[in-house]
């Protein structure tokens, strides 16, 4: 990701999420993607995140350091990891205090303070922080907090605390120069919020193609190593969390089991991911393996080792969440078939480029039917997989979205902007 044109020959820019480079997450990866290009355009970029690995909490990287021009500040943070509800609670707390001193030490009047949702509720401290300093604030939305929790019934918060919490949230996005966000039901629920429409930009997340063309399936060294060249592979890459729905998929597995010509393959973690694995030995599908993630490095191949691939998104958290698994299936060039509602982001994509199908919730009847039409329609599942791609080198291609976020960064940099909203 490189451009020659840096955002603002004066501004420095500081992106804050808990999570970065050397680290894996998909968040880390978007951000490490955006922070070197960036610098490697002349931008004078820093990063303010933790000292630990999504996968790693134990993780003692160096407090600070510079990565291919990019300044990384890790704060000190508490270490219980993502298991616990109260230690998860713990390092939360621990990085707003000390990215909340950090951001204060640091930050000088016209710098850009570009604010991640890791952890949730981020964009309050650096709204603050921005306040005080006079800096500028870009929030870059990846899901909305704590509607999310909410919404998925995890919310710990009472409700006097919550709607504080609420109002402060958005206070933050009305105060934001601009809020990037990842799609359009996003940008119409921070709209629906009080943000000024002038105030909101859509930018998706993007996939780098691991190859020049398309990799057959039969070209992935996972799926020779795995035996699995003479069956149709059903794939799912990345997280399966609380925002993820699991049963349609074991309803399918279960349906097939008996069809030794077809295979899921999930690779990745999750609190669903466990108990899809814990589902599956008990009734004895020997048609479902599971993998750990995979190194990034190894990602393009894992992803070809499918046939299709799926998504899925609680219908309910429409608006809130994107799935970022969906670029990185475009990019290889897969069908996707997706598991949510029918007038969500990713049906509205899928849909419009004919790039693959949508099941409702619930309907794994309807997901084998799909599954078994692409199995034997290869023409079609070639065509499906060509338009992903052709999706992935234009709309979500890694040098559209370097432009669009140069554009917005030197947009929110300009004098003009900066004394309007200090």
């Amino acid at each position: 990701m490189t451009n020659p044109r840096p955002p603002h020959p004066s501004s420095r820019i500081f992106f804050v999420n808990r999570y970065f480079y050397p680290d894996e997450s998909a968040t880390a990866q978007m951000l490490a993607d955006l922070a070197f290009g960036l610098a490697s355009a002349g931008a004078e970029v820093h990063v303010v995140c933790s000292r630990q690995l999504y996968t790693d909490a134990a993780a003692s990287l160096p407090g600070r350091e510079t990565v291919r021009g990019v300044v990384v500040h890790r704060v000190w943070t508490t270490r219980f990891g993502r298991a616990g509800l109260l230690g998860r609670a713990a390092d939360y707390l621990s990085f707003y205090l000390s990215c909340s001193v950090c951001l204060l030490l640091r930050l000088r009047r016209r710098d850009l303070v570009v604010a991640k949702t890791d952890p949730p509720l981020i964009s309050v401290i650096a709204a603050l922080a921005a306040r005080l300093r006079r800096a500028v604030l870009v929030n870059w939305l990846q899901d909305i907090f704590p509607e999310v929790a909410s919404s998925l019934g995890a919310n710990p918060l009472p409700a006097p605390l919550d709607r504080l919490l609420r109002s402060l949230r958005t206070a933050s996005l009305r105060q934001a120069t601009v809020n990037v966000v990842l799609g359009e039901r996003m940008r119409d629920y921070v709209e629906s919020l009080g943000v000024p429409p002038a105030q909101i930009e859509i930018i998706e997340n993007w996939a780098e193609p691991a190859t020049p063309g398309r990799l057959d399936p039969a070209q992935s060294a996972l799926r020779r190593r795995l035996d699995l060249q003479h069956r149709f592979v059903v794939g799912y890459s990345g997280n399966l969390g609380r925002a993820h729905e699991y049963k349609t998929l074991l309803g399918a597995a279960i349906r097939l089991r008996n069809d030794t010509s077809i295979a899921f393959l999930m690779i990745g973690g999750g609190v669903h991911m466990d108990a899809l694995r814990v589902a599956a030995r008990e009734r004895g599908l020997d048609n479902i393996q599971f993998l750990p993630y995979q190194p990034r490095a190894a990602v393009g191949d894992s992803l070809a080792a499918a046939d299709v691939h799926l998504v899925n998104l609680l219908p309910r958290l429409e608006g809130l969440i994107v799935p970022s698994k969906l670029y990185g299936i475009l990019a290889a060039a897969r069908p996707v078939l997706f598991i949510g509602d029918g007038d969500g982001e990713v049906a509205r994509v899928v849909r419009a480029h004919r790039c693959g199908m949508v099941v409702a919730p619930g309907a794994s009847g309807d997901l084998v039917e799909a599954i078994r039409r692409l199995q034997s329609a290869t023409g079609e599942r070639f065509a499906m997989g060509e338009a992903a791609r052709q999706l992935a080198l234009g709309r979500y291609a890694p040098a559209g979205a370097y432009r669009r976020w140069t554009s917005v960064l030197a947009r929110a940099a300009e004098p003009s902007l900066v004394e309007a909203r200090s």
